[in-house]
């Protein structure tokens, strides 16, 4: 006994020698284990302040469209908290799950990708960049190297930078687990490196994210959340103040991932898609951005097969005959624009499947038939 109680303590004191040697952000990994869609609670956060805020209205039939119980079933299985379709901007169907309501916070991860790319073209209509072929190096100084000089903003926008970020998410030592634990998001960006040739081959890399959000700061003067709300969650009349998780205390926004918000209002960039860059008859992005960050981008995959699933930072599905853009996050959060039927699906929660189908993943599939199978009775209901 007075020897296995020895061991232990010898092996619990090399545990602790080897924790304090780690990296700050490798200990802060460790103590919070694994991601979660309450993660702002243990970050510093900057808030996306909404304006006057307009509720989206309820339609009269939402209280006759039921999801059946086998499909029910499939979808409570990744442990949801919302799942909200909007048609003609009204809610048709809406569902909570653990706790959570209209206004309750939950983590967008990578869904806010396709925020950030909207926020290059906003910055385009504004003037504050040229277009999408200009240089990286035109607005980040610490890009203006031999090997990084000629990255253009188009090619990061696209994942196809050739960027040396490793996008490692079980990997304690990774620079995806530095970005999100770390406290100095920039220079992380900063020692990146193109060692492949951009503008050829996808490779999915939130570093490109944290960047294109840098150039934006560097163009416009001002805090990505400050111009995301000034441009968009104002205008878009987002009811609840959003927040995005920042690397430290008045630090960088995480801007791969981490906005913050409630399935009412993320159903609002859907909308936003779904209008071409229109609400409520005033401009808020260009339509030709829109259309182009909505399209395939000419590149191949790893297997030289061509890219039909993504455009500027925007997923594209071609599930049930649609296309359809969508906002998808690490956790199942995803914002999905149907434009045959004029809307938005939201679904969010804890969990995504792991099986892909068609760079996919395969729950998509579930959400977005199970969207068809209500808008279907929906449409019924309109018509008796």
């Amino acid at each position: 006994m007075k020897k296995g109680l020895r061991i232990f303590g010898v092996v619990l004191g090399v545990l602790v020698v080897v924790y304090l040697f780690l990296p700050k952000y490798a200990q802060r990994a460790l103590i919070y284990n694994t991601v979660g869609i309450e993660d702002y609670s243990i970050f510093s956060n900057r808030t996306i302040e909404a304006g006057t805020g307009v509720e989206w209205q309820v339609d009269k039939l939402s209280s006759k469209l039921t999801i059946d119980d086998v499909t029910l079933e499939k979808i409570e299985a990744l442990e949801p908290v919302a799942f909200v379709l909007v048609k003609d901007q009204k809610i048709i169907y809406e569902h909570y799950w653990d706790g959570y309501g209209t206004e309750s916070l939950s983590n967008s991860f990578s869904m806010v990708k396709s925020v950030v790319g909207l926020l290059i073209g906003a910055a385009i209509d504004d003037g504050f960049i040229d277009n999408v072929d200009e240089p990286i190096a035109e607005y980040i100084a610490e890009f203006n190297s031999p090997t990084n000089e000629h990255l253009t903003i188009k090619e990061v926008l696209t994942m196809s930078s050739g960027l040396n970020w490793d996008e490692s998410y079980g990997s304690l030592f990774s620079t995806t687990t530095e970005a999100y634990y770390g406290k100095n998001i920039k220079e992380l960006i900063y020692g990146l490196e193109v060692v492949e040739k951009p503008g050829v081959e996808f490779k999915y890399l939130s570093g490109n994210t944290q960047l294109l959000a840098m150039v934006v700061e560097a163009a416009s003067g001002k805090k990505i959340s400050d111009y995301a709300s000034e441009k968009f969650w104002k205008p878009m009349g987002a009811v609840n103040d959003a927040l995005w998780c920042l690397d430290d205390e008045d630090g960088m926004e995480k801007a791969y991932c981490c906005f913050n918000s409630n399935a009412r209002d993320f159903a609002r960039w859907g909308q936003l898609i779904l209008n071409q860059g229109m609400w409520k008859g005033k401009e808020l992005i260009s339509p030709e951005f829109v259309k182009e960050a909505t399209q395939p981008a000419n590149l191949v995959d790893e297997d030289g097969e061509a890219v039909n699933f993504y455009g500027y930072q925007w997923w594209i599905h071609d599930a049930n005959g649609w296309d359809v853009p969508y906002m998808r996050g690490i956790l199942g959060q995803y914002v999905f624009a149907i434009p045959e039927e004029n809307a938005v699906l939201v679904r969010l929660g804890h969990k995504r499947g792991k099986v892909y189908k068609n760079h996919h993943p395969a729950d998509t599939y579930l959400y977005l038939e199970t969207a068809k199978k209500l808008l279907d009775d929906y449409n019924k209901l309109t018509k008796n």
